[in-house]
């Protein structure tokens, strides 16, 4: 779409028209896309016509619809969060994530919906109601970027942006059929912060194939002054990755990593027909997997520290308007110690320590994005798995938040089905900083497994 809009094989002012159509057809049952303002999207694509009909130089985005994640600032529109605290939010500038993409030449026409401050991997809240899954209607769409896979899936949108704490970009991408990437650490800078430290959450790009996503991810990455723990590696590095030749790839595959969480015996299935799939295609896998002991209580202890330091205040301002898997959440932070703050980074180091080593064995980790498939979009969580009942809203997502505290790359690119249809994507982890290898393995496995 982009290369076509810099041809002029077709206008920015078009592929709006036909974006808003699809949005016009598909959101009032879906409900990913929130904040829709089609005069000022009409406005922007006008103004990316122009620029090209003036022979100015453009981005690679230049022309493409964009709706940003209702967690992230884009100045001068509507920014919830989710919340009714903030439901007419209007923030007076963009931050850096947006600042990229829309100086990429992205045309915004809007935001997609979030769960409550972003927090959880089901897509509701009282602004704007509850995101259903393309695939089927009944079915959660995940989260938190649950209205961006949504959104993308059913043709909304051509790319998608994103934040992943404890599996926001992975585990929406494998309920609705797209491929959602958690970038290593430092790789996607973000400002402005409340805690330019604080290392458990980070942007990232989504799309419907990785190809598409290496090209957001172009965009997105790269160092800024603004961000003291971003990497050096330009943004550019990672736009055009090759197919990796699977043949000698040294694959770990584990459908739970040894025992450390309950997963769905059908998405089990589908880890495991990857992994026969690869070893066909002539790669080395093994049942292997890291010890990641320590991750539960690293994560946890990490996500409550980080909540009640952000929304604490907030909270006890207004007790009542938070949902109550959040404030529990949060007030779980209250209780918290300098000595249990120290022990979950002493922890997340030597986890850290654990990753670097495995990787010495092995290129790729290959395991379950989602420990489950799509759930009823009723129920706030899944309450079991496979008989085996889930205690609170964080259980069901081990897979994905034991690997946020190693801090490595990870991808969900589309796998498989259940008998009934819906979308499973299997994880592929890399090692801190090998974000271009990732995406390189991706593109290989996406050709040789994608439904």
């Amino acid at each position: 779409m982009a290369a076509a809009v810099r041809r002029r094989d077709v206008s920015a002012r078009e592929l709006l028209d036909l974006h808003l159509a699809r949005i016009a057809e598909r959101n009032p049952q879906l409900n990913a896309v929130v904040s829709l303002d089609e005069e000022r999207a009409r406005a922007g694509a006008a103004a990316a016509d122009e620029a090209l009909a003036r022979g100015e130089e453009v981005g690679p985005l230049h022309g493409l619809p964009f709706a940003f994640k209702d967690t992230h600032a884009v100045g001068g529109w509507r920014t919830t969060y989710g919340s009714t605290l903030r439901a007419e939010h209007v923030p007076d500038r963009d931050e850096l994530l947006v600042e990229r993409v829309r100086g990429a030449g992205a045309v915004t026409i809007g935001k997609t919906n979030v769960p409550e401050f972003a927090a959880g991997s089901h897509t509701f809240n009282k602004v704007f109601g509850t995101t259903l899954n393309p695939v089927d209607a009944s079915r959660s769409a995940g989260g938190s970027s649950g209205g961006a896979a949504c959104a993308l899936a059913a043709g909304m949108v051509p790319l998608a942006d994103g934040s992943d704490m404890g599996g926001s970009l992975r585990n929406p991408a494998s309920f609705c059929g797209v491929v959602g990437m958690r970038p290593s650490l430092g790789r996607v800078p973000e400002w402005p912060l409340y805690n330019q430290w604080e290392t458990t959450s980070v942007g990232g790009p989504m799309a419907r194939n990785v190809a598409d996503l290496a090209l957001l991810l172009s965009v997105m990455a790269g160092p800024d002054a603004r961000a003291p723990q971003a990497l050096g590696d330009a943004g550019s590095t990672f736009a055009d990755p090759r197919p990796a030749a699977l043949g000698g790839l040294r694959v770990a595959l584990s459908t739970d990593l040894g025992g450390a969480f309950e997963v769905d015996h059908e998405v089990a299935g589908v880890v495991e027909a990857t992994g026969r799939a690869l070893a066909s295609a002539g790669a080395a896998v093994s049942g292997a997997h890291p010890d990641l002991g320590l991750a539960e209580d690293t994560f946890r202890t990490l996500r409550a520290w980080h909540f009640q330091a952000k929304f604490g205040a907030l909270l006890a301002e207004h007790p009542d308007a938070f949902k109550a898997s959040l404030a529990d959440n949060i007030r779980a932070g209250e209780s918290l110690t300098g000595a249990d703050v120290a022990r979950a980074y002493t922890q997340r180091t030597a986890l850290s320590e654990t990753m670097r080593e495995f990787f010495g064995s092995y290129d790729v980790l290959v395991l379950p994005v989602s420990q489950v498939p799509p759930f009823p979009a009723d129920q706030e969580f899944p309450s079991a798995i496979n008989g085996k009942p889930m205690e609170t809203y964080l259980d069901w997502m081990r897979s994905a938040y034991f690997i946020t505290v190693t801090g490595c790359p990870a991808i969900s690119v589309p796998a498989g089905t259940t008998r009934d249809g819906l979308p499973v994507g299997v994880q592929i982890v890399a090692p801190h900083g090998a974000d271009l290898r990732l995406l390189e393995v991706a593109r290989a496995v996406e050709g040789l497994v994608s439904p």
